[in-house]
């Protein structure tokens, strides 16, 4: 009787702990909805100084398309920040550093573009650390923020982004530039929709994640993009000059380079 009855309860365990494990690993993933996001974790969105949009790019470096983003930049006078994946500054570095060169600032995307569906909170601090190395190798200075491919913060990611001193920062606004059917016009008009002053705009300088040659829209897009900040009396630049002071990685995480480097897994 005794083991009769305790069966039903540990077949009820063997189902139920994979979900709660599932649960715990994605549940903070729920900070990529823009609505809550927007509303309850404004740092995590990237709200900054009301007169000033963060303007970001992912998924490089390339070294066809990123430095026409870096031509544009120049002639347009804007900076921006680069959240760049590992592997690409590893395949690129000559790009990368033509990146910091010209006044961009370089963060971390993670080591490549994937989707972290399984728990693996050893393999998240891993590569989240050997991004952080190769961009630290570019610029000589540990970054400060980073942001996960597609948004995806997993419990392992936020614990591997503390430990390496990184502060986690997605967007207010995209231009929704990377599907195949993207054009200057609809990039404008969809990151427009979303954008106010404070806050941080989303877009791609490469195709490496995105449909073939999406860039090109974004690219296409960019100066009427800046010409509508700078209507609306908004100046724009790098997330280093967006972020209020005191909102460093070292403040919100506790750790520093030092440390982080002593963490690395």
């Amino acid at each position: 009787m005794i083991d009769g009855d305790r069966s039903p309860a540990v077949r009820a365990v063997c189902v139920l702990a994979p979900l709660a494990a599932a649960l715990a690993h994605l549940g903070p993933a729920a900070t990529w909805l823009p609505g809550p996001r927007r509303r309850w974790l404004p740092a995590l969105a990237g709200r900054g100084r009301p007169d000033h949009v963060a303007l970001t790019f992912d998924d490089g470096p390339d070294p066809v398309s990123t430095p026409l983003f870096l031509d544009a930049l120049d002639a347009l006078g804007v900076r921006a920040t680069f959240f760049v994946l590992g592997g690409r500054v590893a395949r690129c570095p000559d790009v990368a550093r033509e990146t910091v060169r010209r006044g961009h600032e370089l963060a971390v995307h993670g080591w490549a573009h994937d989707r972290p569906w399984l728990p693996s909170p050893g393999r998240d601090a891993r590569e989240l650390f050997r991004a952080a190395y190769a961009v630290a190798d570019v610029t000589g200075r540990w970054p400060r923020w980073y942001r996960p491919p597609y948004g995806i913060l997993t419990s392992g990611r936020w614990a591997a982004a503390r430990r390496a001193g990184l502060r986690p920062v997605l967007w207010t606004a995209w231009g929704r530039d990377w599907t195949p059917h993207a054009t200057p016009a609809s990039v404008r008009r969809t990151a427009a929709a979303d954008l106010r002053g404070g806050g941080t705009l989303l877009l791609h300088d490469t195709d490496h994640a995105s449909a073939p040659d999406s860039w090109r829209a974004t690219l296409g897009a960019l100066p009427e993009i800046v010409a509508d900040c700078r209507a609306a009396g908004l100046a724009l630049g790098p997330l280093a000059g967006h972020a209020t002071a005191g909102t460093g990685a070292a403040a919100l995480t506790g750790a520093t380079p030092a440390t982080a480097s002593a963490g690395a897994v």
